[in-house]
């Protein structure tokens, strides 16, 4: 469903993925793992469009996306939950769900999909996103990745600064939109709880994968404990 061949990217000068080749098959959940400055969070963006990338090519169902700007690629299906929530805070919470749906599908039906996945949401309709607390926030940054025409979504680091309870709730969406066929790329700094939904693992040290496996193959790595051991929680 997603695959990079040879991607190169940074910011201006500065080359953070060097050569980086990565699948997302249609329907799985993978796990990018690797220490803070590895080039995961570049990586996301670089697959979404946020980032033009160098060198190398970018495949979203079947089509070359690498020359598309980030809102042509989100059209076609690509979501990207970035790290730091990723909101407009001076919008209510509706009008947040309507900006995520856009023109895919009417601001009604966006809103009860989103209420279902988090029913906490249902009575801060109209409140400002940015009055939330830091869990609601997440649960609003993730209603985008509900819509019905989003195909692979790329999630960048969905617990942060979130109490144990809120994270959980989060991970249960993430599991049922896998098992509604979506596909995910994610970054995850409670490694357990993404290899808990994640069918492969990749490995990053200084934008370069030093490691594709499977989760039980990872764990059993002198790579894992190299370059993830010291975050694995």
């Amino acid at each position: 469903m997603l695959r990079l061949e040879n991607v190169q990217s940074g910011y201006g000068t500065v080359q953070v993925l060097r050569g980086v080749s990565l699948r997302v098959p249609a329907g799985s959940a993978v796990a990018l793992l690797g220490a803070n400055g590895a080039g995961k969070t570049t990586l996301l963006r670089t697959a979404a469009g946020v980032i033009q990338p160098t060198n190398g090519h970018i495949w979203f169902d079947g089509i070359a996306v690498e020359r598309e700007p980030y809102h042509r690629r989100a059209q076609r299906g690509l979501c990207l939950i970035p790290e730091g929530r990723g909101i407009f805070r001076d919008l209510t919470v509706r009008e947040n769900i309507a900006m995520f749906s856009g023109d895919t599908m009417k601001t009604s039906d966006a809103v009860d999909l989103a209420v279902d996945a988090f029913p906490a949401l249902k009575a801060r309709l109209g409140q400002p996103a940015g009055q939330l607390s830091g869990g609601q926030q997440q649960m609003l940054a993730v209603t985008r990745a509900l819509l019905p025409e989003t195909k692979v979504i790329l999630a960048d680091e969905l617990s942060v600064g979130l109490a144990p309870v809120i994270i959980d709730e989060i991970f249960d969406v993430v599991s049922s939109l896998k098992a509604t066929g979506r596909s995910l790329l994610i970054v995850e700094q409670y490694v357990d709880r993404v290899l808990e939904v994640a069918d492969y693992v990749y490995i990053l040290h200084k934008g370069q994968v030093v490691f594709v496996g499977e989760p039980e193959q990872c764990l059993k790595t002198e790579i894992f404990d190299q370059y993830v051991g010291a975050a694995h929680s």
